[in-house]
């Protein structure tokens, strides 16, 4: 190959982090850690320090439980059945069991740990005038650690992937801090009932926090273990004052409980993990809780606590290192730009310099952000108590977005938090197929707080009870996942089963040509021109029941004819008058155009339905289906998901406006976290992980059967590298192109016959496993 993945294209190795010259003003800029579970949002001050600590299962409880679950309509589906195929465009309006719209259980943050210099006190700014010192504040991505430094003190935060723990390391001449944990963060609820505890310990303090949600038997504690080196430890409540230090490292984890959680022993844990000891010898010193202790013990010696951080660091980065290095992406950027900070770089929004630095971002908070759960609408992220939308994972667009590069970026860990949250709600989508539907199997919810998986937020504009599109949807990445890998899952394929029978008990309706018909069928989150909500044959039904039928019949051969024969009945696509697929299959829906979703073209994306390679009239009647589509109200996602079909369409320059709407749109904040709105309006991880995958797209598609090899390329970046990416044919690919050429690399784990898609057309491909194929194209 002529660019072998550790040299770089222009001869300097694209930026794999970002940085500030100032603390962030709002938590909405506040560089990111997360482990998946735990995640931690850094400000980047030494003198007044704040990291709002969040963690994946901090959703608060409200309401009754008895309206959260799913609706039990099964009784009166046959008269909405009528009613529907009997042309009735408002029947599914009354389909409801009167209940007003629920919001899932929103997700919130726990506190903030807060480490402040005390007023004319220590080294910084204190109260003088002048200039102020200098100051930086980064994160590594490679890392996962934010660091900040001025005037000699250093700040660094990160949490382990290994040990599921915040750690914090401040060093410094003469360290004075005050430190506590601080529940007051915009939108906190005035009832929810908060309780501290500070106590010394040998090595310094032990800090606890304890909020109980109001009304009812739920609380979230966090524990902070306080370590110094140096200097004095005394009480300063509700958190302590460390006078004179040379170091300070903190280790903070919290819990969502019912009843009372053991502080101590939380604190021992913590310990532990600086010791390697196993139980810690000296636990909270209750007893002498009131006065000053000079710091003392194993881990006061000096460099006990630095040689403790790159202990925890090198376990942490044996796991989030190795996941992250798997792919990279350089546009041979100017070196000078890629020197700048991230809001500057955020000004020139057509600099190779920010799509690589995007890019890199994007795989980083992904990562981060997935583990327990996938992410988010805020990722694993949010400083404020109402969240927008709840903090959800809304299933009908956004989730599938976030994690569309997971398979083909090497993302494994992501696949594996969303694999995590099927499983466990799969008894609620059971639930949700028998209450409502009356059937076997499972049908997934249009949002979900990850505790419930249980359909109940809808409401007559938006009958998300209806959409049966969610199963096939939310398993279609871990379909992705095991034939990039070359095995199945068995969670995966018993899962899939499930959605089949629910299809032999739903599709038993029949137009007048012999078709089975999804009714009602809704299209999320849009409607017909001429009718109500609910519907008849939604393309994104139409293409979810067979992709489903035929997967699980390609997992179950023992099912495998009647479910392909129940697929080979439903209903073809339309093209109506517009020469544009239709939203939805039957004649006498009419389309509206202006809409922020793309549902109907689940076929193009992120199924390989439509191709132009294998439906070239369907493809047509796709992309003019794109070209009629509005912005609506500028939703990144929507933009997005415009991109990735565009280039499955091998549109480039579709792609480009698509993109180029988020890059001039100021959805980035200065952590390089994204916005739903343009101007940076509503904390939203939808473009910031969605972004990857766009631009991989655009450079490599994979089937199990075919490679496409720039099938969109970016015109405004004629040169570049991209390595590491995933095929569903099971080969890691290494891909390099300039003006002239390209030169792609292929080290397959199997023995396959594929066909290669270029701009010259097509040709078969024969790879042997653990041979590499090196192949070269011409890109004019």
């Amino acid at each position: 190959m002529d660019t072998p993945p550790s040299t770089p294209v222009n001869g300097t190795a694209p930026v794999h982090g970002t940085w500030e010259p100032r603390p962030a003003a709002h938590w909405e800029d506040a560089f990111l850690s997360g482990n998946g579970h735990h995640g931690a949002l850094v400000s980047g001050d030494p003198d007044d320090e704040r990291v709002v600590v969040t963690h994946h299962t901090l959703v608060r409880p409200v309401g009754a439980d008895e309206d959260r679950l799913p609706p039990r309509l099964a009784g009166a589906l046959p008269a909405l059945q009528d009613r529907l195929l009997a042309g009735d465009a408002s029947a599914a309006e009354t389909f409801t069991d009167g209940r007003p719209l629920r919001w899932v259980r929103p997700f919130h943050p726990a506190f903030q740990v807060r480490l402040r210099r005390p007023d004319g006190t220590g080294n910084g700014t204190g109260g003088g005038t002048g200039a102020p010192p200098l100051h930086r504040r980064s994160v590594d991505f490679r890392t996962g650690v934010a660091e900040a430094t001025r005037a000699g003190r250093t700040g660094r935060a990160f949490v382990s992937r290994a040990d599921d723990v915040i750690v914090q390391y401040v060093t410094g001449p003469d360290l004075t801090l005050d430190i506590r944990l601080d529940p007051r963060l915009p939108g906190a609820p005035r009832s929810l009932g908060v309780g501290h505890g500070a106590v010394l310990t040998a090595e310094g303090a032990l800090l606890s926090l304890r909020a109980r949600y109001p009304d009812s038997d739920l609380a979230y504690t966090g524990v902070t273990l306080v370590a110094v080196t140096g200097g004095t430890t005394s009480l300063a409540p509700p958190g302590v004052r460390v006078e004179g230090a040379r170091s300070v490292l903190l280790l903070t984890r919290v819990r969502r409980h019912t009843g009372e959680t053991d502080v101590v022993a939380e604190g021992r844990a913590l310990r532990d993990l600086l010791t390697g000891d196993g139980p810690a010898e000296n636990g909270p010193a209750g007893s002498e809780g009131a006065g000053t202790r000079t710091a003392r013990g194993t881990l006061a010696a000096p460099g006990v606590l630095a040689e403790a951080y790159d202990v925890l660091l090198a376990r942490h980065l044996s796991l989030h290192r190795t996941a992250y290095e798997r792919v990279t992406l350089d546009l041979a950027a100017d070196p000078a730009e890629r020197a700048l900070p991230g809001s500057e770089l955020l000004t020139r929004p057509r600099s190779a310099a920010l799509l690589e630095r995007l890019f890199a971002a994007g795989r980083y908070h992904l990562l981060s952000s997935g583990g327990l759960f996938p992410p988010r609408l805020t990722g694993l992220w949010t400083g404020d108590w109402d969240t927008a939308w709840s903090g959800a994972f809304t299933n009908d667009a956004n989730l599938n977005l976030q994690t569309a590069s997971a398979a083909a970026a090497a993302l494994p860990e992501v696949t594996e938090a969303l694999a995590s949250l099927v499983q466990r709600q799969l008894p609620d989508w059971r639930d949700n197929a028998r209450e409502v539907f009356g059937a076997r199997g499972v049908v997934a919810p249009a949002h979900s707080d990850g505790e419930s998986g249980h359909s109940y937020h809808f409401n007559r504009e938006y009958p998300l009870h209806l959409w049966t599109a969610g199963a096939d949807w939310l398993l279609g990445p871990l379909v992705d996942h095991d034939e990039t890998r070359g095995a199945h899952d068995p969670r995966t394929t018993a899962a899939l089963a499930e959605v089949a029978l629910f299809y032999e008990d739903f599709l038993t309706r029949t137009d007048g040509e012999g078709h089975v018909v999804v009714v009602p069928s809704y299209s999320p989150e849009n409607r017909p021109a001429n009718a109500g909500w609910g519907t008849v044959n939604a393309a994104m039904d139409l293409s979810a029941a067979r992709h489903a039928l035929r997967t699980a019949a390609d997992r179950h051969p023992e099912h495998a004819d009647r479910w392909r024969a129940l697929a080979d009945r439903l209903p073809p696509h339309r093209i109506n008058a517009d020469g544009a697929l239709a939203e939805w299959a039957r004649p006498d829906l009419a389309d509206s155009y202006d809409h922020r979703h793309l549902s109907h073209l689940y076929a193009v994306w992120p199924l390989h339905e439509i191709t132009p390679y294998d439906t070239p009239e369907l493809a047509a009647a796709a992309r003019r289906a794109l070209e009629l589509r509005g912005p609506e109200n500028d939703s990144a996602h929507g933009h997005l998901h415009h991109a990735l079909i565009a280039a499955r369409l091998r549109d480039a320059e579709r792609v480009a406006n698509a993109l180029g709407r988020v890059l001039d749109g100021d959805f980035f904040h200065a952590s390089l976290m994204s916005a739903h709105y343009p101007h940076r309006h509503v904390y939203n991880a939808d473009a910031a992980h969605a972004l990857p995958a766009v631009l991989i797209e655009a450079l490599v598609q994979s089937t199990p059967g075919r490679l496409v090899l720039l099938p969109a390329p970016p015109a405004d970046h004629p040169r570049g590298a991209l390595h590491g990416v995933r095929t569903r044919f099971g080969a890691l690919l290494d891909l390099t192109w300039t003006e002239d050429g390209a030169t792609a690399v292929l080290r397959p784990t199997r023995t396959v016959r594929i066909e290669l898609r270029t701009s010259d057309g097509a040709e078969p491909l024969d790879l042997v496993a653990h041979e590499d194929r090196v192949l070269t194209l011409r890109t004019r």
